[in-house]
């Protein structure tokens, strides 16, 4: 039987792709009523939307990245891709529609806990340019020649 933290992820996963597919999908097909939206947070995403191709492109990256983490393939790319979607959706909620916490709580904490288990994906872009031993080395051949040092 497994434990609850080797479920985790698989949680996580789960939870955060169906919130991006989901909603994602309504971007398309409307079929979750969103009231409307007044102020800057309307000026806003009517900007998204009168741009004629931003807002379906954002649409297409959440369900596209949605449909990657539902399936576990591509996690790591997934997770890259909904981290710039996630960072505004946070500012959005935070400077111009104050609101929807706990769903915003959900998002951030999947994501930065998913990022976290798969972290050996992420381990090459986090390195400083001191520490690699040159772009133009594969990793293999970075770790062949610390090896040999």
């Amino acid at each position: 039987m497994k434990t609850i933290a080797q479920k985790l992820p698989l949680a996580a996963r789960i939870v955060l792709g169906l919130v991006f597919f989901v909603f994602g999908l309504n971007g398309f097909l409307h079929f979750i009523p969103q009231p409307p939206l007044t102020g800057p947070a309307g000026a806003f995403v009517g900007a998204l939307v009168s741009s004629g191709y931003l807002f379906p492109l954002l649409k297409g990256t959440e369900v596209l990245a949605g449909a990657l983490l539902l399936s576990g393939f591509f996690v790591p790319l997934a997770l890259t891709l909904l981290a710039p979607v996630i960072v505004n959706i946070v500012a959005f909620h935070l400077f111009l529609a104050p609101g929807n916490f706990p769903v915003l709580g959900v998002i951030l904490v999947s994501e930065l806990f998913l990022a976290w288990t798969h972290r050996a994906a992420f381990a090459g872009v986090l390195q400083t340019r001191e520490a690699s031993a040159g772009p133009h080395l594969t990793p293999l051949a970075h770790r062949e020649l610390r090896n040999a040092a």
